[in-house]
């Protein structure tokens, strides 16, 4: 059985939406200074790197992260290649020939080759509106991209995330799937269960 790990590596300088705190990790006590033990405080954003997004993200007075359902989280996924260069949208979606039932649905796209960059890229590839509509239609419970966003850098509206959201459809942005040919696997995710979080990081592997 072959096993991706396709989340990112929490570093110091690695690449965060527009500017939102990325982690650092501070040292309360060290072997080094003559302390019993190695004792650290981590600190990030509640997006940083491969995350998932509670409802309570984009919807005044909803459930937070560790409301999400494990059903949702774990179980088939579906790995998706798009080689398109603007927004996913249904049509493009009709086109992907994804079988009907498909639970859960990771996109694949040119937004892989910024990983290798510190910078934030704002142009990175997300979904249409009318995509989010499309997988909220056919029942899709999890919908996961390979960079910091599910929909176009600062939207106007935010109506992807909102109508996924909306619809009980758990986000996780921030997937590496550099390595991951498309296709079936099982899919575990299993993000902090941080109460009252509007988001949380989370390890994502992919089973084949």
């Amino acid at each position: 059985m072959a096993i991706y790990d396709v989340s990112v590596p929490l570093r110091a300088g690695m690449p965060t939406y527009a500017g939102e705190p990325g982690p650092t990790l501070d040292f309360h006590s060290l072997l080094a200074r003559g302390d019993s033990a190695n004792v650290s405080a981590l600190s990030l954003g509640s997006h940083t790197g491969t995350h998932v997004d509670a409802p309570s993200h984009f919807l005044d007075g909803a459930p937070g992260v560790e409301t999400l359902p494990l059903d949702a989280l774990v179980g088939p996924a579906r790995v998706v290649q798009y080689d398109g260069r603007g927004h996913i949208s249904a049509a493009d979606l009709e086109r992907a020939g994804i079988p009907a039932g498909t639970g859960r649905i990771l996109f694949k796209t040119a937004n892989g080759r910024f990983w290798g960059d510190p910078d934030f890229h704002s142009d990175f590839i997300g979904l249409a509106g009318d995509a989010a509509r499309w997988l909220v239609d056919r029942g899709v419970r999890l919908v996961g991209i390979d960079y910091l966003s599910i929909e176009q850098f600062r939207s106007p509206s935010h109506e992807v995330h909102k109508t996924l959201l909306g619809a009980g459809v758990v986000i996780v942005e921030g997937l590496d799937l550099r390595e991951v040919p498309p296709g079936e696997y099982f899919l575990v995710c299993a993000p902090l269960k941080v109460v009252g979080g509007d988001g949380a990081p989370a390890r994502v592997f992919l089973l084949d």
